[in-house]
């Protein structure tokens, strides 16, 4: 079966102009010309079917929010769920993250970054497809501010322990629950599609949260 396609809206090229920023070599992202304010910008790592960032923009308009997003056609789906006259503080981003990011957000800018439900490649042989490693660590610490903080959420125990320990590693992160997760829901909390669908399965998602420690390089 092939890869489904999502249909694109009468006004897509609109929507695309005003939500998808354009990336240009060598130039890093001028956060006050994208957005038009000096509002702190947060980031969402894999925005699928946008649900959260379309929710959060809307609960935070003092906050600016960028969604990077590979898949082409989830970025057409987050397009569809926003307001082209309300949503003024989001914008998405078809985009790698590794440590080439700081080529395009500015180093050290970002003081809250959202990971929700990345997939949990639960074979072993497909371990080395996970999103979370050092690499990609590396990357969540130059974006982030000094005591920027990264909140991960997985309904997956075994990514949520790969995820656990992989932090461990880390002398530049710090977990901010006492066992490295937590059950509870938190506060603005926002239930993605992934996250309502394993809900009713059984899976009840493991929220991680953590802080990057005033230092430059672990």
């Amino acid at each position: 079966m092939g890869r489904r396609t999502v249909r694109k809206p009468a006004d897509y090229d609109q929507r695309k102009e005003k939500f998808l920023i354009n990336v240009e070599e060598d130039i890093i992202l001028d956060f006050v010309k994208i957005f038009g304010n000096n509002n702190p910008v947060h980031i969402e790592i894999g925005s699928g079917k946008g649900e959260f960032i379309s929710q959060k923009c809307r609960e935070n308009r003092d906050i600016n929010y960028i969604g990077i997003e590979l898949n082409p056609h989830r970025i057409t789906s987050i397009m569809k769920k926003l307001d082209l006259a309300e949503d003024t503080n989001v914008k998405l981003l078809n985009h790698y993250v590794d440590k080439n990011i700081i080529k395009v957000i500015p180093q050290y800018s970002i003081p809250v970054i959202y990971i929700q439900h990345p997939d949990p490649w639960p074979k072993r042989r497909h371990h080395k497809y996970r999103l979370i490693n050092q690499p990609f660590i590396d990357a969540l610490s130059l974006m982030l501010t000094p005591e920027g903080k990264v909140e991960i959420a997985t309904d997956h125990p075994g990514y949520s322990e790969w995820i656990i320990e992989h932090f461990q590693e880390r002398v530049d992160f710090k977990a901010l629950f006492e066992n490295g997760f937590s059950f509870e829901r938190q506060a603005g909390h926002i239930e993605t599609y992934f996250e309502e669908v394993k809900r009713a399965e059984g899976f009840e998602p493991r929220f991680m949260f953590y802080q990057k420690l005033n230092q430059l390089k672990r």
